[in-house]
Parts: C-alpha cells; structure tokens; sequence
C-alpha cells in the first residue's frame, strides 16, 4: 500500500469536502501536505464534522454545485489540479425516494460535469470517482460481489451511482483513452465513524437516540452489510490516486473496498455492539409502520483491492465501532474532536506500516 512522499504539494481538487467522508479526507489531505481545493455545498447539519475540523490548512474552500457545469469549469481551471477526489454527492437512500429527480441530478449529471471539466485540465493525472457498495445488481443471493458483476439498482440513490459508473466508463473511453487523468471509480462498504450526523444513517440514529434516553429503532434489523471504519476506504482511495497517477498500468479502473468477509454484519449485531461499548441495557428495537424496500443482503469482495493496491482491511467491527463510540462520547465532553479525529487517522497509519512491516 503505497502513501509516501508523494502527496507533499500535490495539488488535489475534492468534491465533497463538507460531508462526512469529505471532512476525514481534509484532514488526512492537510495531513499529507497536499494543496487542495475543496468544492461542496454548505454543510446539512449542526453541528458539522467539516466546522468542527476547519479551518484546514494549505486548503482553499469553494461553495458550489457540482450540478452547475460553468462553476466547476472554472473552479477546476483554477485549482490545475494534478489529482481529483469526486465524493461529492447525495448520498442518504430514504432521501433518494423523497427526491429522486435530485438524486439523479446531482449524482449523474454532478459526475458528468466534473468529468467534461478534466477534459480540459492538461495537468492532472489521475481521477477517483467515488460511487457506493450499491452499485450492483443485488439478488440477494449473499455472494460478495466483484467489479465485474453486472450494475443495477432497484432505488433511485444506488441506480444513479450504477449510471456514474456508467457515465464515468463513457467518458474514459471516449476522451481520455489517448491522454488525460488516469481515472477509476471507488465501492467502498457501508462507512461509519465519529462526526457523521446525517438522518436515517444507523449510527447517527443511534447516537440521536442515545442522547433521547430511547434505544434506537431499526427499519431491517436482520439487514446484512459490509461495515467498515471510514479510514479503511479513505486509505484505499488515497492508495488508488497514487497508483493512477504513478503505475496507471497496475490500476483497476473500478475496485471495492470492503470489510474482512468475517466482518459482515446485521443491523442489529452493529446496534447490540454498539449497545455495549455505551453500556446500554436496550440499545434497538424494531421500527414500526411501513418503509421503502431495501436489501437484505449486501456483500463484498475487496480481492481486487488486495491483488492490485495491497489495499486490505485491518480494524475489526469491535474495533471500528469501538473508534466509533470513542468520538462520540469525546464530543459532548467538550473534547477537541480536531485533534481527536487526527489521532485517529495516526493510530491507524501506524496499523499500516505494522501491516507492511509484517507482510515485508
């Protein structure tokens, strides 16, 4: 797994900076010395993991819509970025429902401005679009996919991130091939971690009913998914702009990033796990009424992953919820969740360099 020197003034354009994954990349951005210039919208919550984080250093911060081509054009004209990280996106399934015209909006038409923007950015060198675990055709069948199963969606959220997969396939083919940024796209697993307040997210809810004194209540509690610390994914995209920009001819052009196959988790098992680390005597109950549809089952296959970045997971789910609990009980404690959040992404570079010490 590579993470050298390489980012030290590299120029890096983010989508998405004031979501959740977007506030952890930042910070771990900043960390690295990287020159980024951000895009996102104003951040949805109160509080925000992106204000408690700010302001970040070496980083210039643009409010826009990636659904606004003219602006992207020009933010990207500015930033001569020499590596792109698209996490912007909507990215809450119930919400998907609520507005799916939005959705598809944002999520095919926000990938296909930023792609015809890097269509004219001479100096930049490897691209990550960041889709979802849902990109894939699922029928239930509880088998991991692989990168080279068919694409679908039964939603509108996982069928507009099937069609950026799609847009972003079009795109390489048609007018990068000859030149350009190297450019594949990213599945990571259902994502957790401290500062994420977003609605109709298990852990958010989790915590919002924690603080209600109320266990929390599941919509499909038997529901299976590939649940992973958002440091896991982050080091693999990070990984993956490196191996784009510097070996193109080793890169996948689309890779999951997973959990360990014996880190599949219900709903429920997330909520009981969770339930201890807060020592909660009822930590779930079974919501009631009627809900969209969703997946039972939903698994992954991060081999690729492991065959062509050296890209593998290295937190337990014990361990990833045990981070968790850590940041939200540090938060109303009046912690500094900067630096918290910091020594996070440094416990678990320094799980890294044991990882290739030990495979060395």
């Amino acid at each position: 797994m590579a993470m050298s020197g390489f980012w030290t003034g590299r120029r890096v354009l983010l989508t998405g900076q004031t979501g959740f994954k977007g506030a952890w990349l930042s910070l771990w951005l900043e960390r690295l010395g990287a020159v980024v210039t951000a895009v996102g919208l104003e951040p949805e919550t109160d509080p925000s993991l992106h204000g408690l984080l700010a302001p970040f250093d070496g980083q210039t911060h643009h409010l826009a819509d990636i659904g606004d081509p003219a602006a992207l054009e020009r933010i990207v004209a500015e930033a001569r970025p020499q590596v792109v990280f698209h996490l912007a996106a909507e990215a809450i399934v119930q919400r998907s429902y609520a507005d799916p015209v939005e959705t598809f909006r944002t999520n095919v038409m926000g990938t296909v401005n930023l792609l015809q923007a890097l269509r004219f950015a001479p100096e930049a060198r490897a691209a990550v679009i960041v889709t979802t675990d849902k990109v894939y055709e699922n029928d239930e069948a509880g088998t991991p996919f692989a990168e080279g199963d068919r694409l679908g969606g039964k939603d509108p959220y996982s069928a507009s991130k099937a069609c950026a997969e799609l847009a972003t396939a079009s795109f390489r083919a048609s007018f990068f091939a000859a030149g350009g940024p190297a450019i594949a796209t990213a599945r990571a697993g259902n994502v957790v971690g401290g500062g994420d307040w977003a609605a109709d997210r298990l852990i958010p809810d989790f915590v919002r009913a924690m603080q209600r004194g109320e266990p929390v209540r599941l919509r499909s509690p038997l529901a299976v998914r590939p649940w992973q610390h958002v440091v896991e994914p982050l080091a693999g995209y990070l990984t993956l702009a490196e191996t784009l920009a510097s070996h193109p001819e080793n890169a996948p052009q689309a890779v999951n990033f997973g959990p360990d196959p014996e880190q599949f988790a219900s709903v429920a098992k997330v909520a009981e796990v969770l339930g201890q680390a807060f020592r909660l005597p009822l930590p779930w109950l079974p919501a009631g009424g009627a809900h969209p549809a969703e997946a039972r089952q939903l698994r992954l296959s991060s081999r690729l992953a492991a065959e062509t970045l050296g890209w593998r997971p290295l937190l337990s789910l014990e361990e990833t919820l045990a981070w968790t609990a850590e940041w939200y009980e540090a938060y109303p404690a009046g912690a500094d969740m900067r630096a918290l959040t910091a020594r996070q992404i440094s416990a678990y570079e320094a799980l890294r360099r044991t990882a290739r010490a030990k495979a060395a």
